[in-house]
């Protein structure tokens, strides 16, 4: 049991870039969005197509989060697309979490659907955080990503983009858990980049007494 633990905390946690790792999650993310954008097949059909974009926030996320493993299955790593995948995954999963936990406090029944949406979710935020660890960002990078998801927010709840509720009652929570999650992932991703910094610097410090 030791063992099993101990290999599985080197793959996930020191070395989640191994092929295998890589393709299987390629896989799961890809295939999961197909059946995410059938999800949101309705609310898309009732929003003009220009605001696409911005409607199918966890599917998108997920297709993202594929192809920017997939390119770094082949040796084509993108950190752009990566931060903002992994970002994505990790704000919009524990987005949905939150939605359905109140849902089923509320009185809702755990139905298998919602149960599944829960955990699908939770594995969404958790390879997020996974690879986030190990994809360290720039300030200019952690700014952008910062500006794209307090954009995203002010799309959502502003214009009405945000995904279909669970209930009616839920826009506050929904606002409030986008905002303290986009304010979490900036605040993550800037510390990030002032550890690269740091890292870099001391790096070159080092080069230098060298020479």
């Amino acid at each position: 049991m030791n063992k099993l633990w101990h290999d599985m905390k080197s793959i996930l946690w020191y070395d989640p870039f191994r092929p295998r790792l890589l393709a299987s999650l390629v896989i799961i993310n890809l295939l999961g969005s197909v059946y995410g954008y059938y999800w949101y097949h309705q609310q898309l059909a009732a929003t003009p197509a220009y605001w696409w974009p911005f409607i199918p926030d966890s599917p998108l996320s997920t297709t993202l989060f594929g192809l920017a493993l997939l390119l770094t299955l082949s040796g084509r790593h993108s950190r752009w697309l990566a931060l903002l995948a992994a970002a994505a995954v990790v704000k919009y999963g524990f987005w949905a979490m939150v939605l359905i936990s109140h849902y089923w406090l509320r009185g809702a029944p755990v139905g298998i659907i919602e149960f599944l949406l829960w955990l699908s979710h939770l594995g969404m935020a958790a390879e997020g955080l996974l690879y986030l660890r190990h994809w360290p960002a720039n300030f200019r990078q952690a700014a952008g990503l910062f500006f794209w998801m307090a954009l995203n927010d002010f799309l959502d709840y502003r214009l009405d983009l945000h995904p279909y509720l669970f209930r009616n009652d839920q826009f506050g929570l929904a606002l409030a858990a986008a905002a303290i999650l986009t304010a979490a992932l900036g605040l993550l991703l800037f510390l990030s980049a002032i550890k690269n910094f740091s890292m870099a610097g001391k790096a070159k410090k080092r080069k230098n007494i060298i020479r």
